[in-house]
């Protein structure tokens, strides 16, 4: 039996020899459709290539493309487990051709590798086809020889796609497997279509018209093939199974949870185990691909999808957190054909645990409080709104999981009631997606870029170079001439300017022209173009004319410094915290450094100390600076560090620096930091002069965000600091820092001791002078002895003190104390422990509140507190204590 690793290399395999190039998955973050949160089919990455704005080497592709359907139009995430072919992941197989062959060639390949690679029976095997595409009806009737029942004619969209509602369009033919007539359903088409007998395998789609406004069509002047199938759903069919759940990858990744929490694989847990077993494949391909868990966007819904799985996680009685326990299983299956899974284990493995420790007292409370809401009310009634919205915004009991839990009671929620309750609290909606990825206005750089290509950038040697102006653009648009005043981007054949990437940010300068001079203000990238933003200072800018471009030196070697360190830091910061560290995000400017990292804790003085005095040993080394150009794989071999998500050429450029302990053979096996990075560097890590640590604090949940400054601006700030510190042994008369120490420590207990001191003599002269018999006497309310005082200069938390001291006075009886404490009142009551359960200090602070302008007040039955707004009205309050107490 083929396992699904095999069937995909069968897959690709077959298109390689037929001439395809074999393409790598892109990552699951879109990087050029703004509209899509994640990629959800295999044509995703080649969208500019079938809409001519972008060309490639090749005119045949064959992927294996990673996918994600969880979140916006495409939601699979409520039918997942409960059903046997959905999933929020799965792996798309598809074959394309951008203008080379068509249908004649399409519709044979699909047969040969079903019937003839796969072993699929003929007999087994029905198509449809758009209902006037005789074309595929032909081609289909002579390559497969299938009679015309077996050729099913749908007049629908099922059987003609659109990319919108206008563009590239044209009809699509589906494969469909007979699983026989033991198995309800009828085939596509007829009205009991949607039963699990005849099940879709593949969608060969023909790109064969362009869609206009008006409605009309034409033929494209280069036809194109797109075709998909999911692995799952083939893999189930070549392994014999009717559900995809029973394949070998899935059957691993349920039996490790069931390994896991020592629950039957095909009991009554059968679904949360197939839940966890989707879920745990998503989570962790979107964390590898740079996605990590959050509270808006793709991060919301990752953690929807982790929640989701932790909680079925829960049902299967896992007292502890299990979904990292099987994040090695799944590497194991789907790591040869993934390695950025393999490089992600560990980074995985610590979000997973972290938000799954996190979320189980989230869990476990909201579960007892959905219970305690269902008791309430009779069976199966619906779970009103304003309960629902209450889990939710009182106890972080998100609407999805309430679903979800009672999805298995059968039970629903009054989602509208949930709705009119949020509106009603005016709580901040979670913001519409929006999308993502390249800007909208990228239309004009594929242009650019389609008829010059991409810039050369010689910034790696130089900060000086001459060029030549091939566009100026304003507001989107192209112009031939710019004049001293206007803002205007520029696009030059080659350039020294750095674009911004990659935490790096884009560099500053000018331009020269023979007739003028631009400004240039910061420069970015789009489509392989850099894009100097300016603006023109003198004379006239235009199309075509030879430019000298120089930039800004000084605050180029400033960048440079910075990234270097991120380097030396990322690497310092795995070396103290572990293999779990991974960049989360970087700002590399003149004036700092910040680098966000996956952590989940702060760092310790010592390991902050450490992190920081690591770095400053490696600058000192002034050890070169290593660029080399490798592939991937390669730079991957050497252990070079990549930032998750991002996709990479054929070539990287991998920077090394810091002569590490090692044994010495090869330059890798003694580098400190060796990452693909292709930014800017100093050519000497002496460069960099010194690193400090001025702040580290929390970004998100599980990343940390350190700044940083470098060469002058570190030695600026420390010589800051010191003038500080020198100031305060001024003040102290202190020749050396340790006496200065000294002096402080003796200063502060002094304080302490005066503080203490002053507080008593408050405390005595607030109450009369301090002896027993001074002071205002109680009086008797009902045979409960009653003292009541108003003070001044008495703070509120110096009342709980004079409270104990007074009931000591007493004996038996109450105390109620009023201060005036700046403007504010300040209300403590105290009962002695024989008259607690006839009085309450609690109901007394809140009688005088209420008086005073305040709210409520708390404590216990022989102590409680409470504040109010007005103090002159102390003797209000002592009187509706007392008619409290004497009834």
């Amino acid at each position: 039996m083929p396992s699904l690793n095999d069937i995909r290399s069968t897959f690709l395999d077959y298109f390689a020899r037929n001439d395809h190039q074999v393409v790598e998955s892109s990552p699951l973050v879109p990087r050029n459709d703004p509209t899509l949160m994640f990629v959800n089919s295999g044509m995703v990455q080649f969208k500019n290539v079938f809409t001519g704005v972008e060309h490639r080497d090749y005119k045949r592709a064959v992927t294996s493309q990673k996918c994600v359907r969880a979140g916006g139009k495409h939601n699979d995430l409520d039918n997942v487990g409960y059903t046997a072919r959905h999933h929020t992941f799965f792996e798309m197989l598809g074959n394309f051709s951008f203008g080379d062959y068509f249908k004649e060639a399409a519709i044979p390949f699909a047969w040969e590798l079903l019937t003839r690679e796969y072993g699929i029976s003929k007999d087994r095997l029905l198509v449809t086809v758009y209902h006037t595409d005789d074309e595929a009806a032909a081609i289909w009737k002579k390559v497969a020889g299938l009679p015309d029942d077996r050729i099913i004619r749908i007049p629908t969209n099922d059987n003609f796609w659109m990319m919108g509602p206008t563009g590239p369009c044209g009809p699509c033919t589906e494969i469909f497997y007979d699983h026989g007539d033991h198995i309800p359903g009828g085939p596509p088409g007829s009205p009991d279509e949607d039963g699990d007998r005849f099940i879709e395998i593949w969608n060969l789609v023909f790109m064969q018209f362009e869609q206009f406004e008006d409605g009309a069509r034409k033929d494209l002047a280069a036809q194109s093939i797109d075709t998909g199938m999911g692995l799952e759903r083939i893999g189930a069919l070549l392994q014999g199974k009717h559900d995809n759940y029973d394949t070998d990858l899935m059957r691993a990744l349920i039996e490790a949870s069931a390994n896991a929490t020592s629950a039957d694989p095909d009991g009554p847990g059968r679904i949360h185990h197939r839940v966890i077993a989707d879920h745990l494949r998503s989570t962790a391909f979107l964390i590898a691909d740079g996605v990590m868990p959050s509270n808006e966007g793709r991060g919301y819904v990752l953690r929807r999808i982790m929640r989701r799985a932790m909680r079925h996680a829960h049902q299967l009685g896992a007292d502890e957190p299990l979904m990292y326990r099987l994040v090695h299983a799944l590497v194991r299956k789907m790591g040869g054909h993934y390695p950025e899974l393999v490089r992600a284990e560990a980074l995985v493995t610590e979000t997973l645990k972290l938000e799954e420790t996190r979320f189980r007292q989230t869990l476990d409370r909201g579960l007892r409080l959905l219970d305690d809401e269902l008791a309430r009310l009779p069976d199966g009634a619906t779970l009103p709104g304003d309960a629902a919205f209450r889990l939710y915004d009182t106890y972080g009991f998100p609407l999805d999981l309430t679903q979800d839990a009672l999805r298995e009671k059968g039970r629903a929620v009054d989602v509208a009631g949930f709705e009119a309750a949020m509106a009603e609290q005016k709580a901040k909606a979670r913001a519409a997606w929006a999308g993502s990825g390249e800007t909208k206005e990228a239309a004009i750089w594929f242009d650019l870029a389609e008829k010059h290509g991409a810039t050369e950038f010689l910034g790696y040697d130089t900060d000086s170079a001459e060029g030549q102006v091939l566009a100026l653009v304003r507001d989107g648009a192209a112009i031939k001439r710019a004049e001293a005043g206007e803002s205007v981007q520029i696009i030059v054949n080659q350039t020294p300017f750095y674009g911004e990437a990659g935490g790096q940010v884009g560099d500053t300068g000018t331009i020269r022209t023979e007739h003028g001079q631009a400004r240039v203000t910061d420069t970015l990238r789009a489509q392989g173009l850099f894009i100097h933003v300016a603006e023109v200072t003198e004379g006239h800018i235009t199309l075509g004319a030879a430019a000298e471009l120089a930039v800004d030196r000084d605050r180029r070697a400033r960048i440079k410094a910075n990234h270097s360190a991120t380097h030396l830091l990322h690497e310092a910061l795995r070396q103290a915290l572990g293999d779990h560290v991974a960049q989360r995000g970087s700002l590399n400017a003149p004036d700092r450094l910040r680098f966000d990292f996956s952590h989940g804790a702060p760092l310790s003085a010592a390991e902050r100390a450490a992190v920081q005095q690591e770095v400053n040993a490696y600058i000192r080394q002034n050890a070169p600076v290593v660029t080399r150009i490798m592939t991937p794989d390669d730079a991957r071999g050497v252990g070079a560090q990549a930032l998750f998500g991002e996709k990479y050429g054929d070539e990287v450029r991998v920077v090394s620096m810091g002569r590490a302990p090692g044994s010495g053979k090869g330059l890798d096996k003694a580098t400190y930091s060796i990452e693909l990075c292709g930014g800017t560097h100093v050519r000497r890590t002496g460069e960099i002069g010194a690193m400090v640590i001025v702040a580290d604090q929390a970004s998100s949940a599980g990343v940390r965000r350190i700044e940083a400054l470098t060469g002058q601006a570190a030695i600026d700030w420390l010589e800051a600091q010191a003038e500080q510190l020198h100031g305060l042994m001024g003040q102290l008369k202190s020749p050396t820092f340790e006496d200065a120490q000294k002096k402080l420590s003796a200063l502060q207990a002094e304080n302490r001791a005066l503080q203490n001191e002053l507080a008593q003599l408050r405390r005595e002269l607030a109450m009369g002078g301090g002896g027993a018999a001074s002071g205002p006497e109680s009086r008797d309310l009902g045979g409960v002895k009653f003292l009541a005082q108003v003070l001044k200069g008495v703070t509120g938390k110096e009342l709980p003190g004079l409270i104990d001291e007074a009931k000591a006075r007493l004996g038996s009886g109450a105390v109620l104390l009023v201060a005036d404490a700046g403007g504010k009142a300040a209300v403590a009551a105290g009962v002695t422990a024989d008259l607690t359960e006839r009085l309450s200090a609690v109901d007394m602070v809140r009688a005088a509140a209420a008086e005073l302008g305040g709210k409520g007040g708390g404590g216990r039955p022989d102590m409680a507190q409470a504040g109010g707004s007005d103090p002159s009205r102390a003797d209000a309050a002592i009187a509706a204590v007392e008619k409290l107490i004497g009834g």
